[in-house]
């Protein structure tokens, strides 16, 4: 049924949104209806983390909220789509990511310094919180600059640390620490839009100048 009402929709590169994705059907009827036509449709699927009832089989299997159901329903169904049809499904994006609603990555601090007094500042010399992972920031940089999150990302290293290059070196962004010269150069002769850094992450004052 849900493939029936989308195909209604005259745009193949339409997204498709459902805001009570459930165990992601919507998400399966559109990757199902893109093998079909050689459409481009893309979903956004919605859903709280739902806890399972604990005597569900769903939660004896190991899914402990909605969410992990539709994850895996997403992934299967794409595999299975593909295996049927493996010579017309060559290009099919059965691809997706998954976001969850959590708080900023970055400290009080840095969005209201003026609470803090000289003193207190020796315990922030980095504003980031110390749970965050690179992708965790690199996803708020991609929000901040208006970047789509379905942008296509690609991770090298360069000088040995880890560095991202988002829509085709759009923005260039590497958040270990340490950071030389060697890396910033490398970055810069990519010529990106935007190249972010942590300011905590440059090596020394030097490498902070030339990189300016």
């Amino acid at each position: 049924m849900l493939q029936y009402l989308i195909s209604l929709i005259q745009d193949s590169n339409a997204y498709i949104l459902d805001f009570f994705s459930g165990s992601a059907t919507t998400a399966h009827a559109v990757m199902q209806l893109n093998a079909e036509d050689g459409g481009h449709r893309k979903f956004i699927m919605v859903q709280l983390p739902e806890q399972t009832d604990e005597k569900s089989e769903a939660y004896k299997a190991g899914y402990k909220t909605i969410c992990e159901i539709g994850e895996e329903r997403i992934c299967r169904a794409g595999k299975k789509i593909k295996d049927e049809s493996p010579l017309t499904t060559t290009d099919l994006d059965i691809g997706f990511r998954v976001f969850k609603v959590d708080s900023s990555n970055m400290e009080d601090v840095y969005y209201r310094p003026a609470d803090y007094n000289q003193g207190q500042m020796a315990l922030f010399a980095d504003n980031i919180k110390p749970d965050r992972t690179p992708e965790d920031l690199l996803f708020q940089v991609m929000l901040d600059l208006g970047i789509l999150l379905s942008s296509d990302i690609q991770e090298t290293e360069i000088a040995g640390k880890k560095v991202f290059s988002v829509a085709d070196g759009y923005l260039i962004a590497c958040f270990d620490k340490d950071v030389t010269e060697e890396t910033v150069r490398a970055i810069a002769q990519k010529q990106p839009v935007y190249a972010v850094f942590r300011d905590s992450g440059i090596a020394n004052d030097s490498v902070a100048t030339n990189f300016e």
